[in-house]
This record gives structure tokens, sequence and C-alpha cells, in this order.
């Protein structure tokens, strides 16, 4: 086993990879970027180098640096995680001249299953199925073009080199297919250094089974069984589960086995993932393999009680594979969530900022947390927007639903948008809870999925004590920095010589909702909120536990740098902001709208010219935030009088892009 291993990663993978060499008495080397010189993975390693600035291209996807890290350390093995030069086999090969064990496939497999169009050539030499399509090396766009009518629409254009749903675009009709081709090679070429694309034909209400694989150096090859992946927005995985509800034992054996051939086809070994889309009639079809440990491997993990670093870690020393295909063995079931930094209600754009408030449910035998961030870590633009993945596990699917969404009330983000309520409402879905749902299911029940929380009496009780109480607290702090802590002025509790005080809290939403509360404080801590009567019992630090009337009412409630309050309860989630009557006064009211950033980015593209007469709809630029790409359109039929940034700039949240004038 080797004595130090360099990760080539950052973030909840370089977490998690660091925690099996702890285990196992392996010295961890961090790599970094310039903006994640405190980040969690830097923390928890042995020792860290900085590689280079900020952005990917100039640190965590030069390999040179990389290397030069590893071996300046005395590193004699490197794990690349997953994302960034994981399946690169010019890193992996100059990995290995510069006498570096690379804790992956061997170059010639990367190779093989790197490019898609090759992949799917070898898969269907090897008799694996295949979803019609065209996966060959010309890559003009007239024939691209000729070919999804070939195939009929809708197609997929899907990068060759691509994954995680970067690159990829479902086409329903010709007249899209020119401007959905761009993108993905524009999309395709910044996150994997590669614009080759393949098109397949796009099966409507499939499923997304894959199959965990294993080889060693001895030949030996395995499966760990399958997940299903078919809970997917942007065909990015936001729900995983091993092994996959409603299949029968004769299917799990097919697809397991097909997934042992296409590994045994190109030599593999190490950690691999074969992914298949399965039609609504049952038949299989081979998609891609992932030449690496994949994000959703802990369900894995869960149910067969193995350790999949350890295994590549071990396979990479040159040691067989830890166990026989038929000592592998299936334990309950498992199902894992990805938090995001994001905003659902805003079409899930990424969200930056600092994270105030992080809290997981304690980790126990049926909950697991593996996140790459700590409350008071910044979430940039920079780099992919996860947050943590949340695991569940139970000796049966209903149980482990069951203990997903009590580990998903227990768990408090504040600071940034997030996707947390959205996961709950996901895996509460009726058709989640049935199984066997399909990849369109998001997109079907968005609606629901994205309604928000009724603001109730008691979370807006939670709200207004917290400012109560900030107000108090804020008062003694002032008259202690005057020198006069015992002031009368420094007591904020509502004393008037004739009668209670007074006052009205206002608390908007997002949509612009009001809620108005009535206020009256009374002496000994007691308020009226609204005609009840309203105790504190405990506060600590951002928790609250009252007595509201003949109820009592707890929660949390975080200030996030736009002073808007996240109040948390164990089945609600809601952002109000405080109306601050002087703030409004003075200019500094809400003033999103028009053609502004919807995110921090850089510009790519831009469509559209000053003077130019646009349609509804039309698109007027592109920029890239997180690897994905944006389109900025067009509200409605008008001209555009101004553009004010250009490709390769910049831009921040908010910050104006396009002057617009809408046509009378």
């Amino acid at each position: 086993m080797f004595g130090k291993l360099l990760i080539a990663n950052r973030g909840e993978i370089a977490c998690r990879v660091i925690a099996t060499c702890k285990r196992l008495g392996i010295a961890t080397v961090a790599v970094y970027s310039e903006a994640d010189a405190n980040a969690r993975h830097v923390r928890l390693a042995d020792e860290a180098v900085c590689i280079g600035p900020a952005a990917a291209r100039e640190s965590y996807l030069r390999a040179d640096r990389v290397v030069e890290a590893a071996r300046a350390t005395g590193a004699q093995a490197v794990h690349p995680g997953y994302g960034f030069l994981s399946e690169n086999a010019d890193f992996a090969r100059a990995c290995q001249q510069a006498g570096l064990v690379f804790v992956g496939p061997p170059v010639a497999a990367i190779e093989a299953m790197g490019s898609k169009s090759a992949a799917k050539a070898l898969m269907q030499a090897a008799g694996v199925p295949l979803v019609p399509g065209y996966h060959g090396d010309d890559q003009t766009p007239a024939l691209l073009r000729a070919e999804a009518a070939r195939i009929g629409y809708p197609v997929l254009i899907k990068a060759s080199a691509g994954g995680g749903g970067k690159g990829m675009r479902v086409v329903e009709r010709e007249t899209d297919f020119d401007a959905a081709l761009a993108s993905c090679r524009r999309e395709a070429s910044a996150s994997f250094g590669d614009d080759r694309v393949l098109v397949e034909k796009y099966l409507v209400r499939p499923r997304h089974i894959e199959v965990q694989v294993f080889g060693d150096t001895q030949g030996s090859v395995v499966h760990l069984y399958e997940r299903d992946c078919s809970a997917q927005r942007r065909h990015q995985k936001v729900i995983e589960e091993a092994p996959a509800p409603d299949i029968s034992a004769t299917f799990r054996a097919a697809i397991g086995q097909a997934a042992v051939e296409a590994a045994r086809a190109v030599g593999y070994v190490g950690a691999g993932t074969v992914e298949f889309i399965v039609d609504a009639d049952g038949a299989f079809y081979f998609m891609e393999m992932n030449t690496r440990l994949q994000v959703e491997h802990p369900v894995t993990e869960q149910v067969t009680g193995l350790d999949l670093v350890e295994w590549q870690l071990r396979v990479a020393a040159g040691a067989p594979l830890p166990l026989a295909q038929d000592q592998i063995t299936l334990h309950g079931h498992a199902i894992e969530v990805r938090l995001y930094a994001e905003q659902p209600e805003r079409g899930f754009l990424p969200s930056t900022g600092t994270l105030q408030q992080l809290a997981f449910p304690p980790a126990s035998a049926h909950v697991r947390v593996d996140s790459g961030v700590d409350a008071g870590d910044m979430i940039g633009a920079d780099y992919d927007p996860m947050i943590a993945k949340l695991i569940a596990w139970d000796s049966t699917r209903a149980g482990a639903l069951a203990r997903m969404r009590s580990a998903l009330a227990q768990t408090r983000i504040a600071g940034v948008g997030n996707n947390l309520a959205f996961l709950s409402r996901l895996v509460d879905n009726p058709q989640v809870r049935a199984g066997g749902y399909d990849t369109g299911l998001i997109e079907r029940e968005l609606a629901e999925l994205l309604r928000p929380d009724p603001v109730t009496p008691a979370l807006l009780a939670l709200a207004s004590l917290h400012v109560l109480l900030a107000e108090q607290r804020q008062a003694a702090a002032l008259a202690a920095a005057a020198g006069n802590p015992s002031s009368p002025w420094a007591i904020a509790d509502g004393w008037r010589a004739n009668g209670h005080a007074r006052r009205s809290l206002r608390f908007d939403e997002a949509d612009g909702t009001s809620h108005t509360v009535q206020v009256e404080q009374h002496a000994g801590g007691v308020w009226r909120l609204d005609g009840v009567s309203v105790r504190v019992l405990e506060v600590h630090d951002d928790h609250l536990l009252l007595a509201a009337g003949a109820h009592t009412v707890q929660g949390h409630v975080v200030t996030d740098d736009a002073g808007a309050l996240a109040v948390i309860t164990a089945d609600a989630r809601v952002r109000l902001q405080p109306y601050v009557p002087l703030a409004h006064q003075a200019g500094i009211a809400d003033t999103r709208g028009g053609l502004v950033a919807p995110m921090p980015g850089r510009i790519i593209a831009v469509m559209a010219e000053a003077g130019a007469e646009v349609a509804a709809g039309a698109p007027l630029l592109v920029m890239e935030a997180m690897k994905m790409e944006y389109t900025v359109s067009a509200p409605a039929a008008g001209t555009v009088t101004a553009l004010l940034c250009k490709v390769g700039d910049l831009v921040a949240d908010q910050a104006p892009l396009v002057e617009f004038e809408v046509a009378a």
C-alpha cells in the first residue's frame, strides 16, 4: 500500500478520499487554487500545495502543476477524484511517466471510453446494445443535422468527452438544431477541452440505471450491482438509489453482466461505472462508461458494506479484488440526494455567498453526510456549487425514504440559495415513493416541487422574535460601547409611561407578498403578536423556542448578507426580507429586473448588436458560470439600445448587461 497519496481534486470528493486514507494510515497531500486556500480539503489533508489562480484551467486542470506537486511532496500515487483531470488520458500518462501510480484505469481504457463515439463502436463490437444514433468522426454541422433527421426527432446532442449533463441538449425540432449544437460545443470545449459531439435518439420517459464495476490487474472483473439515477434535471442527477427499485432479478443479472462485458472489452482496471438508459419496454442500451469513481458511489457502499476508495487504492497497488462476484451481496436500500447552492425558483441558477449556517443530522448507521464545506465557508462562482451529499440507509426502501425525509428536515443551510426544500418535496413525491419513475419526473412535477412553503403565523412569530431580540442586543451593545451599560436606553423592553409599546413589523417574500405582524410589547419579556401572547423559552445562537398561546414553536432564524431571514422549522423553510422604511426611502429597495446578470459569471457569446430589433425570447448573449451556460434572452419584442458587456467580461450578480426598449 502507498505511504503518501496526492489528491488531484477539491471539495467533497477530496475530503472523501482523505477519510479513507486516514483510516488506512496513508498520508495525504491536497492541491488547491488561490480561491481554495482555506477550503475544507486543505484543512483536512496532512499537507497542501497551491497550484494556481482560482480559474480551474489555471489550477485544477493544470496536469503539469499537479504532477510537480506530487513529486515535490514525495507522494507515490495520485487519486484524481471525479471531474477535472479524472478521465484525462494525458494526465494519467503524465503521472506514469513521472513514476507516480495513477489511481484509476489504464491509459488505454480511458482513451477507449473517453470518446463516447469510440466507446459506442467498441460496445457494438462487444455485443452490448446501443441506442440508435451517430457516433462518427465527421463533425460538420451539415452532416450532424442530416444524421439527426435520419434518426428522427427528438434527438439528444451530447459531448463525446462529456459527463455530468455538460455539453448536452435535447432538440425537439430541426429549426433548433444549429443553435443547440453551437451551445453544446462551447460548453464541451470549456468543460472538457473537446468540442466533438454525438447525436442519439432521445427516448421518451426512460429510466437511467448504471452499474458499478471493478477490475484488477489479474484480469478479474466484478459488478457491485446497480444504481437508479432517473431523478434528473438538465441531465444532472438529483437523487440516486441502490439497488434500483421495481426491477426483476433477471433484469438485474442481465444488466450486471452487460456491464462486466463492457469493462472486459477494454481491459478495465479499477472503479468504473457503466451507464444504461432503459426504455419503457424494459430494453436497456449502453450510454457511456465513466472511467472513475462516481459522485453517487456512497449508495453502493451503503448496500454492499464496502469502501470503494479502499478498493481503488488496493487495486492500484497491484492487489487482487478483495471479493469474488458471488461474495458481493446486497443489504437493504440506500438513497442519496445532492445539496446544491442554487436557486430553484430562478431556474436553478447557481448561488454564491457565505454559508452562514450549515448543520446536518448526526452521522449514524442510517445517515451519512459527505461534504466539502463547513459553516463559514464561501461558495464562489469558480467551481461546481455542490454543498454536500446526504445519504440514508435502511433495511427497506420505504425505511430509507423515511430516514431521508427526517435527515432533510434536520438539515439547515443559510447564507446561500439552496435546493433543500426542493429535495424534501421530491423525496416525498408519490412517484418517487412508488419507485420506477423515469427521467422526466422532475420536469413534469416542477410546479409542485417549486411551490413555496406557506408563511404561517408560527414562522412569522419566529421571524418577529428574531428581529426583536436582535434589537435588544444591539441596544445593549451600543450602551456598553458608550460606557454606560446601566443606562435605561440600553433596555429595549418596550416600557411606556402610559400603556404598552405598539408597532408593526413587515416581512416580504421574494414574489412581493407582504406580511405584517402587529406587536405589543409587555414588560417581563412577553410580547403579543397579532393578539397572541408569546414568550421566549429558549434562545441559543440562531435557535428559538417560543411559547405562543397554548403551543410551542421552535426553529432556526439566520440573517444572510442581504439582510433577509432564513426561517427554518422541521416542516418548512421560508426566506423573508424585513421591511426597513429608511432603507426604502433612501432607494435601497430591490432593483432586480431588466436584462441583468442572473449570477456572477463570464460573458462567452454576444448574439445581438446595439440598435437591433429582436423578437420576444431571442437570445441576446450567453454567460458561463460554474461550468454551465446560461442564455439571456429578450423579455419581449423590442430594440437593443445598448450592450454593456463584451465577450470575455467577468460580471457580478445583477450587473447590467443590456439596455432594452420594449416595442410599443
